[in-house]
């Protein structure tokens, strides 16, 4: 049975990372819903769900087919080289060189490619809207998918995973069909600050893991990665405002 100490970092950094994919996945489908009301948005949500769903109980069972040790070499690489793609891009926002995440933009782009697309090949928007919807819903489910079963294929993790993953997505669903607004206060670069360094932490802690290493204090250990690659981040951070550069015209 797991350890309370790595049982909360797995169920929060599966949270975080899913509400970050939840809220880029509504945008799109409530962009979607606004040609054809929420019917195709919602069914091409559905079976973008189920899509994802089979895909775990495809990879699920396969992952008990690897040694142990090899299992958490290999996931614990992908998932460093994950978390560091997510903490690269959080940093290089947070020091201004590159721009901010924006969902009131990204709806109003969403809009007009939707628009566009329909009059393009002179479709119902209907299709277009239940396909948009779809491939919104699959691509950023995958990412969710990826975490889920990369953190939860060592230890017994899998289901504490899917708890903070369903609850994050359980919690943007409520408060954007509350609002049928774009989610645009959600702090998203905090978000994937937070994500990045857990990924990343993780990904240190299951690829020494995987080489045999013992790591002082046993789980513990991935507080102080966190620790660790939090500190880098916030003053790679601060380093980088102040050499003055600038977001890319």
């Amino acid at each position: 049975m797991s350890s309370f100490s790595i049982v909360w970092p797995a169920i929060a950094t599966a949270f975080l990372a899913s509400l970050v994919e939840a809220v880029e996945a509504f945008t799109i489908v409530l962009a979607a819903s606004t040609f054809r009301g929420w019917r195709p948005a919602i069914l091409g949500s559905v079976i973008g769900m189920a899509a994802l769903a089979l895909i775990v109980v495809a990879l699920g069972p396969l992952l008990s087919l690897f040694p142990i040790h090899a299992l958490q070499f290999v996931i614990g690489v992908l998932l460093l080289l994950f978390g560091m793609r997510w903490l690269r891009k959080a940093i290089l926002r947070a020091a201004g060189i590159i721009a901010l995440h924006d969902e009131t933009l990204a709806f109003a782009k969403e809009t007009a490619n939707i628009r566009g697309e329909a009059e393009r090949q002179k479709s119902r928007l209907d299709w277009i809207a239940g396909l948009t919807s779809f491939k919104a819903v699959l691509l950023e489910g995958l990412e969710v998918v990826f975490i889920v079963i990369a953190i939860g294929s060592v230890r017994d993790m899998i289901w504490p995973a899917s708890i903070g993953a369903l609850a994050a997505c359980a919690l943007v669903l409520m408060i954007g069909l509350a609002l049928h607004r774009p989610l645009s206060r959600v702090p998203e670069n905090a978000l994937k600050f937070a994500v990045g360094i857990m990924l990343s932490a993780f990904g240190v802690f299951w690829t020494g893991e995987g080489l045999g290493i013992a790591w002082p204090g046993e789980d513990l250990a991935i507080l102080e990665f966190v620790g660790v690659f939090s500190i880098t981040a916030f003053a790679l951070s601060a380093l980088f405002r102040r050499t003055g550069a600038r977001i890319p015209q």
